[in-house]
């Protein structure tokens, strides 16, 4: 099944992100290489695709995972946790309809 992992940073952790972001991509890149990857991406802080000095506010993930407790145990290692970007991870199930 599919799950939406919504993340939000915390403040003020543009250079933790920055540090921690070949390390998540890393993770993201392997669930795309088993065609388990729907989409991923972050959430500029303002409506720009390169918000540049203002950084992003979260990330949306959406990957097929076989339990809400593989996507939720997932989403905990991800290195944006484990190094204090995420302030917190929502894990929902998702029923994709289109495309």
């Amino acid at each position: 099944m599919w799950y939406v992992i919504n993340c939000r940073d915390m403040a003020n952790s543009a250079a933790l992100r920055t540090a921690s972001r070949p390390a998540h991509l890393l993770r993201l890149q392997a669930l795309r290489d088993r065609g388990k990857l729907l989409l991923a991406g972050p959430y500029p802080a303002i409506d720009n695709t390169d918000p540049g000095e203002h950084g992003f506010t979260g990330s949306l993930i959406i990957a097929e995972f076989n339990s809400l407790e593989d996507a939720e145990r997932w989403a905990s290692q991800d290195p944006y946790k484990l190094t204090g970007v995420y302030q917190s991870i929502d894990v929902k199930p998702f029923k994709r309809v289109l495309p």
